[in-house]
């Protein structure tokens, strides 16, 4: 930062900065609101922003149309994130209803969340690779099948996915296995 006399040069970003959001800011508010409830368009308007900050040599001259660009693109993201997280939502209460009747309900609890949320953290072509042969108890090549895939390729994502499913479970000794660990009287 260059300093002339005892102003710095950032200066001029600043007041430019600080007059775009006074001018331009309730504008880009009511474009947010317009697309969204109170609290995602303010941080919508907050992210708008940031961008602005960032970017401030980008901002044209009139920039109103470029701040509403960026604030419909950060509209999209937050919808594009929202989405996500409902799958993902959805998915692991599907899971969670499948381990209470499916051949893992004799796991205890502790392990069954912590397989729930490893599984969480896997794609969704891994769980597929892993379900259809844990639970639904095919071979490599009836599951490729399933998939659509060739017998090498699913032998991979399986691979894959149970390298990641191992990594997530960085766990090496189950619950079960530390609670008699603990009692040395209930080991046989």
């Amino acid at each position: 930062m260059r300093v002339t006399g005892s102003v710095p040069a950032a200066e001029p970003e600043t007041s430019r900065f600080t007059a775009l959001w006074k001018e331009h800011a309730p504008r880009v508010l009511a474009y947010a609101v317009r697309h969204a409830d109170p609290e995602t368009a303010h941080e919508v308007v907050s992210e708008t922003f940031l961008v602005a900050w960032r970017r401030l040599a980008d901002v044209p001259g009139e920039p109103l149309p470029w701040l509403l660009v960026v604030a419909r693109n950060t509209l999209t993201n937050h919808r594009r994130s929202g989405y996500r997280q409902a799958l993902l939502q959805g998915e692991l209460q599907r899971l969670a209803e499948l381990t209470e009747h499916g051949p893992a309900a004799e796991i205890s609890a502790v392990e069954r969340q912590a397989m729930l949320a490893a599984l969480a953290t896997l794609t969704s072509t891994e769980r597929e690779a892993l379900l259809l042969v844990a639970w639904d108890g095919l071979s490599t090549t009836q599951a490729a099948q399933v998939a659509g895939c060739s017998a090498s390729t699913f032998a991979v994502r399986l691979h894959r996915a149970r390298r990641r499913l191992r990594e997530a479970t960085a766990d090496p000794e189950p619950a079960s296995l530390r609670i008699r660990a603990t009692h040395p009287r209930s080991v046989s």
